[in-house]
């Protein structure tokens, strides 16, 4: 086997990011810059923005809505067919 071939692992690098925060991780880096972090990511600060053209989000929220209420009205009418089944079944005997 060939000796020193993985890179040397630096337990504890400073992590720093454009805004400003700094994280202690591991990597094979002594230093790392990022230009995003979880602090400043708009996704995990809540400040994202949709960019909505001809109403394409709310169309899909509408969609969503009404497949989730048939997929439930199915799920019910299938059950309420079986339990008519059973109870035919039974009348049957």
């Amino acid at each position: 086997m060939k000796t020193d071939l993985h890179p040397k692992f630096f337990a504890e690098t400073n992590a720093t990011c454009a805004c400003g925060a700094t994280f202690i991780v591991g990597s094979t880096k002594e230093k790392i810059e990022v230009e995003i972090c979880s602090q400043c990511h708009p996704f995990y600060t809540g400040t994202d923005k949709v960019l909505d053209t001809a109403g394409r989000v709310e169309r899909f929220k509408t969609r969503a809505a009404a497949a989730s209420k048939v997929g439930k009205s199915a799920k019910v009418n299938k059950l309420n067919k079986e339990e008519n089944k059973q109870k035919s079944a039974k009348k049957d005997k």
